[in-house]
């Protein structure tokens, strides 16, 4: 496939960006050395080899749920900005 200046346009139109002419200029260039990467890729002999779906053979590998307490309140609340002896204190964000 031929990326050209007409190519760039209709991808930028379509992901809603506004390019200027050096802009266009480079995309192209890049467009192009991405699918000529792939045409590379295309050449590789993969006969025999089956899809990889799944990095590892292992499915679903969870660890125990374990109930526990790292952090104290008292070092939770320690750097925030603005607290009582409880809880954090946040900005209001909805008003009525």
């Amino acid at each position: 496939m031929k990326i050209d200046k007409e190519t760039v346009e209709k991808i930028a139109h379509l992901s809603r960006l506004s390019l200027t002419e050096e802009e266009k200029k480079k995309s192209i260039q890049e467009l192009s050395e991405i699918l000529s990467f792939m045409e590379k890729l295309n050449e590789v002999d993969v006969e025999g080899v089956s899809p990889l779906i799944h990095l590892n053979d292992e499915v679903n590998v969870l660890r125990e749920d374990i109930e526990k307490q790292e952090l104290t309140r008292e070092e939770a609340l320690q750097n925030a900005p603005l607290k009582n002896e409880e809880y954090f204190k946040v900005s209001k964000v909805i008003n009525k």
